[in-house]
């Protein structure tokens, strides 16, 4: 298989390929040869790091190769960065500043490993990648399988277009296309794998139709409070089972036609009912991501923000659903807390119901946890000891 070399590849990326192997996010040496292989900065020529200006004004400012020695280091450090923001919200601060969207980055290096040793790839495999962004991870996949069986689709015509002068450059010629990737790679299927550089609400049909049964689905799905990447088997029934990954991780919202998932309006927030002393805090729900994920499954629609107080600026934690029901608690490392609730029911008296579950449960990882869509589109997510489910809604 040909794998390109570049002469004169700065030392900081064989120090790269180091650090993702001594953090174990690559485990085998044909990952370790394919990311020793292909430049990062090729496919990062500037991103965007957010900054607060002298105005107080939250702002993305861009950073090129103008410094050079700051740029290729965290070009060559293991940080996403963002690559573009939504030309829609994009304001200029000045010259090289924008407030804004961010809508594409160039993915944590080790996540990125992580997922393309857990997508366990073979010689020969044809792989369709969803969310072309840069073209590094698909640069990542061509050294890996060779360009002809490499597939990358991206909503963005513009990101492809570069995408595919940058792979062109690094001597990459993998099939590349614009278009909605919930609607798969129509014409080139059918895959042996399909991995997702952004998140969808559900596993569309469309890869599953175009997954191999056999074939592996690697993508993060979101639910709401929280999500995060399952790895999935087609079967026969084309119906795609599997779990959620030990690598955590998550991506921006996949873009593409809006009607295939709608959102429902959230009603305005109900008036306040009342408020209780309540054991489950606000640190609880932040610290314990696998509890998030399952807080997920039993308040399927429900949302994860932060609430600031208008009167007094204090910021909460705050669970809310699409009727307008709420609860909130402070932020605080406290063993007991006063959290305020209004609406139909009481969401936190629920997430409290789900917390002393989860540790009598001893507080299982994700992993523990499944996900399945079946073949008729409904999908849930189950306790894997003991086979419970929570039916999902997208």
């Amino acid at each position: 298989m040909r794998v390109p070399r570049f002469d004169g590849a700065p030392p900081r990326l064989h120090s790269l390929v180091e650090e993702l192997q001594r953090v174990g996010a690559i485990r085998s040496a044909a990952w370790a040869d394919a990311f020793a292989s292909v430049p990062r900065h090729i496919f990062v020529p500037e991103w965007y790091g957010q900054e607060v200006d002298n105005r107080g004004i939250t702002v993305w400012r861009r950073h090129d190769p103008a410094d050079r020695d700051a740029w290729q280091a965290a070009v060559y450090s293991d940080q996403t960065l963002v690559t573009a923001l939504d030309p829609d919200t994009a304001e200029p601060v000045d010259e090289r500043a924008w407030t804004g969207i961010p809508t594409s980055s160039s993915t944590l290096p080790s996540l990125m490993a992580r997922m393309l040793e857990d997508l366990a790839v073979e010689e020969g495999h044809r792989v369709l990648e969803v969310g072309t962004g840069t073209g590094y991870n698909a640069a990542l996949l061509c050294a890996r399988l060779g360009d002809r069986l490499v597939h990358s689709i991206d909503v963005s015509p513009a990101l492809v277009e570069t995408a595919r002068g940058r792979l062109a450059s690094a001597g990459y010629l993998p099939h590349l296309a614009a278009g909605d990737g919930q609607q798969g790679f129509p014409g080139h299927a059918p895959f042996d794998r399909t991995i997702a550089t952004c998140s969808v609400p559900r596993i569309p049909a469309a890869w599953i139709e175009q997954t191999r049964p056999g074939g592996t689905i690697l993508a993060d799905v979101s639910m709401g409070i929280e999500g995060g990447l399952v790895h999935l088997t087609v079967d026969e029934e084309r119906r795609a089972l599997g779990r959620f990954t030990t690598t955590a991780g998550r991506f921006m919202a996949a873009r593409g036609d809006a009607n295939t998932y709608p959102r429902p309006e959230r009603a305005p927030y109900a008036p306040r009912a009342g408020s209780r002393a309540a054991a489950l805090t606000a640190t609880d729900i932040r610290a314990h991501y696998p509890f998030r994920l399952l807080l997920a499954f039993h308040l399927p629609g429900g949302e994860l923000v932060y609430h600031v107080d208008d009167e007094t600026g204090a910021m909460s934690l705050q669970l809310q659903q699409h009727d307008g029901t709420w609860a909130r608690a402070p932020i605080a490392d406290e063993d007991t807390t006063t959290v305020t609730y209004g609406g139909s029911t009481d969401l936190w008296r629920q997430a409290e119901t789900v917390w002393q579950w989860w540790n009598e449960q001893g507080r299982p990882a994700q992993d523990r946890f499944g996900y399945a869509r079946e073949a008729d589109g409904h999908h849930y997510a189950w306790h894997i000891p003991d086979g419970h489910r929570w039916p999902l809604i997208a």
